[in-house]
Protein backbone atom coordinates (compact mmCIF):
# COMPACT_ATOMS: atom_id res chain seq x y z
CA UNK A 1 0.00 0.00 0.00
CA UNK A 2 0.92 3.44 -1.17
CA UNK A 3 2.00 5.79 2.36
CA UNK A 4 -0.10 8.79 0.98
CA UNK A 5 -3.45 5.80 0.26
CA UNK A 6 -5.52 6.18 3.74
CA UNK A 7 -5.42 3.76 6.03
CA UNK A 8 -8.61 1.63 6.44
CA UNK A 9 -10.68 2.98 9.41
CA UNK A 10 -10.59 0.90 12.97
CA UNK A 11 -14.09 -0.51 14.63
CA UNK A 12 -14.16 -1.78 18.05
CA UNK A 13 -17.46 -3.11 18.23
CA UNK A 14 -17.85 -4.29 22.02
CA UNK A 15 -20.28 -7.43 22.95
CA UNK A 16 -22.55 -5.83 25.20
CA UNK A 17 -24.56 -7.98 27.70
CA UNK A 18 -28.21 -8.25 26.51
CA UNK A 19 -29.45 -8.31 30.53
CA UNK A 20 -33.87 -8.79 29.37
CA UNK A 21 -32.79 -11.45 26.64
CA UNK A 22 -30.55 -13.34 29.27
CA UNK A 23 -33.12 -13.06 32.04
CA UNK A 24 -35.56 -13.95 29.42
CA UNK A 25 -33.92 -17.39 28.32
CA UNK A 26 -32.86 -17.99 32.14
CA UNK A 27 -36.86 -17.90 33.24
CA UNK A 28 -37.95 -20.61 30.01
CA UNK A 29 -35.24 -23.00 31.55
CA UNK A 30 -36.53 -22.14 35.13
CA UNK A 31 -39.94 -22.21 34.29
CA UNK A 32 -39.72 -25.88 32.30
CA UNK A 33 -38.05 -26.82 35.67
CA UNK A 34 -40.73 -26.23 37.73
CA UNK A 35 -43.81 -27.36 35.76
CA UNK A 36 -41.25 -30.74 35.07
CA UNK A 37 -41.39 -30.07 31.33
CA UNK A 38 -39.42 -31.00 28.48
CA UNK A 39 -37.42 -28.51 26.41
CA UNK A 40 -38.53 -28.65 22.93
CA UNK A 41 -36.37 -31.07 19.94
CA UNK A 42 -33.11 -29.24 19.95
CA UNK A 43 -33.98 -25.97 22.44
CA UNK A 44 -30.33 -24.95 24.08
CA UNK A 45 -31.55 -24.01 27.44
CA UNK A 46 -29.90 -20.83 29.56
CA UNK A 47 -28.09 -21.97 32.05
CA UNK A 48 -26.55 -19.74 35.11
CA UNK A 49 -23.47 -19.73 33.62
CA UNK A 50 -24.18 -18.56 30.32
CA UNK A 51 -25.37 -15.03 29.23
CA UNK A 52 -26.82 -13.57 26.04
CA UNK A 53 -24.59 -10.74 24.59
CA UNK A 54 -24.99 -8.87 21.07
CA UNK A 55 -23.02 -6.40 18.90
CA UNK A 56 -25.56 -3.89 16.73
CA UNK A 57 -23.76 -3.96 13.17
CA UNK A 58 -26.10 -0.77 11.64
CA UNK A 59 -24.88 0.88 8.72
CA UNK A 60 -21.76 -1.87 8.48
CA UNK A 61 -21.56 -3.29 4.99
CA UNK A 62 -18.38 -3.85 4.35
CA UNK A 63 -15.87 -5.09 7.44
CA UNK A 64 -12.80 -6.70 7.17
CA UNK A 65 -12.28 -8.97 10.36
CA UNK A 66 -8.70 -7.96 12.41
CA UNK A 67 -8.38 -8.98 15.74
CA UNK A 68 -10.46 -10.06 18.42
CA UNK A 69 -10.30 -7.80 22.11
CA UNK A 70 -11.03 -10.24 24.76
CA UNK A 71 -10.37 -9.01 29.04
CA UNK A 72 -10.43 -11.42 31.41
CA UNK A 73 -10.08 -9.06 34.87
CA UNK A 74 -9.48 -12.58 36.89
CA UNK A 75 -8.43 -15.96 35.49
CA UNK A 76 -10.64 -18.01 34.20
CA UNK A 77 -12.24 -18.69 30.69
CA UNK A 78 -14.89 -18.18 28.23
CA UNK A 79 -16.49 -19.61 25.18
CA UNK A 80 -17.83 -17.18 22.58
CA UNK A 81 -20.53 -18.64 20.33
CA UNK A 82 -22.34 -16.69 17.29
CA UNK A 83 -25.95 -17.54 16.48
CA UNK A 84 -27.40 -17.18 13.05
CA UNK A 85 -30.69 -16.03 13.59
CA UNK A 86 -31.56 -12.99 11.71
CA UNK A 87 -34.95 -12.29 13.81
CA UNK A 88 -34.29 -10.35 16.95
CA UNK A 89 -37.46 -9.55 18.97
CA UNK A 90 -37.80 -13.34 21.11
CA UNK A 91 -34.21 -15.63 21.16
CA UNK A 92 -35.82 -17.83 23.69
CA UNK A 93 -36.48 -20.83 21.88
CA UNK A 94 -32.53 -20.59 21.03
CA UNK A 95 -32.00 -24.31 19.25
CA UNK A 96 -28.96 -26.08 18.66
CA UNK A 97 -29.03 -26.14 15.16
CA UNK A 98 -28.67 -22.40 15.06
CA UNK A 99 -25.13 -22.33 17.13
CA UNK A 100 -22.26 -21.49 15.00
CA UNK A 101 -19.42 -23.51 14.45
CA UNK A 102 -16.94 -22.82 15.49
CA UNK A 103 -16.68 -21.13 18.99
CA UNK A 104 -13.93 -18.79 19.94
CA UNK A 105 -12.27 -19.56 23.49
CA UNK A 106 -10.23 -17.72 25.34
CA UNK A 107 -8.76 -18.08 28.64
CA UNK A 108 -6.42 -16.67 31.23
CA UNK A 109 -4.08 -18.61 33.53
CA UNK A 110 -3.75 -18.57 37.36
CA UNK A 111 -0.43 -16.90 36.92
CA UNK A 112 -1.02 -14.80 34.02
CA UNK A 113 -1.81 -11.22 32.81
CA UNK A 114 -2.16 -12.34 29.09
CA UNK A 115 -4.72 -13.83 27.12
CA UNK A 116 -4.68 -16.95 25.76
CA UNK A 117 -7.69 -18.65 22.74
CA UNK A 118 -7.71 -21.20 20.35
CA UNK A 119 -6.35 -18.92 17.23
CA UNK A 120 -7.55 -20.55 14.19
CA UNK A 121 -11.01 -20.92 15.69
CA UNK A 122 -11.10 -17.49 17.06
CA UNK A 123 -10.06 -15.84 13.56
CA UNK A 124 -12.12 -17.98 11.54
CA UNK A 125 -15.28 -17.23 13.58
CA UNK A 126 -14.20 -13.59 13.60
CA UNK A 127 -14.01 -13.85 9.40
CA UNK A 128 -17.66 -15.41 9.37
CA UNK A 129 -18.68 -12.42 11.36
CA UNK A 130 -17.21 -10.02 8.55
CA UNK A 131 -19.82 -11.89 6.45
CA UNK A 132 -23.03 -12.08 8.18
CA UNK A 133 -22.37 -8.26 9.16
CA UNK A 134 -23.74 -8.03 5.89
CA UNK A 135 -26.85 -9.79 6.28
CA UNK A 136 -27.27 -9.07 9.87
CA UNK A 137 -28.12 -5.76 11.79
CA UNK A 138 -27.39 -7.47 14.97
CA UNK A 139 -25.73 -10.22 15.74
CA UNK A 140 -26.16 -12.34 19.38
CA UNK A 141 -23.34 -14.49 20.80
CA UNK A 142 -23.98 -17.11 23.82
CA UNK A 143 -21.04 -16.54 26.27
CA UNK A 144 -20.33 -19.33 28.45
CA UNK A 145 -18.47 -18.57 31.67
CA UNK A 146 -16.22 -21.10 33.67
CA UNK A 147 -13.81 -21.16 36.23
CA UNK A 148 -15.00 -18.23 38.39
CA UNK A 149 -15.98 -15.75 35.25
CA UNK A 150 -18.63 -14.00 35.13
CA UNK A 151 -19.78 -11.31 32.47
CA UNK A 152 -18.83 -8.46 35.06
CA UNK A 153 -14.51 -10.03 34.84
CA UNK A 154 -15.18 -9.84 30.40
CA UNK A 155 -14.49 -6.97 28.54
CA UNK A 156 -14.68 -8.61 24.94
CA UNK A 157 -15.19 -6.98 21.29
CA UNK A 158 -14.28 -7.53 18.12
CA UNK A 159 -12.00 -5.18 15.67
CA UNK A 160 -13.01 -4.56 12.01
CA UNK A 161 -11.17 -2.39 9.00
CA UNK A 162 -14.43 -0.11 7.41
CA UNK A 163 -13.72 -0.70 3.76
Amino acid sequence: MAEDEPKPTQLDMPLVLDEDLTKQMRLRAESLQQRGGMRQDGEKLLQPAKSMYRIDFTQQPRLQFEPWDVVLDKPGKVTITGTSQIWTPDLTNLMTRQLLDPAAIFWRKEDSEAMDWNEADALEFGERLSELAKIHKVMYFLITSSEGVEPANLKASVVFSQL
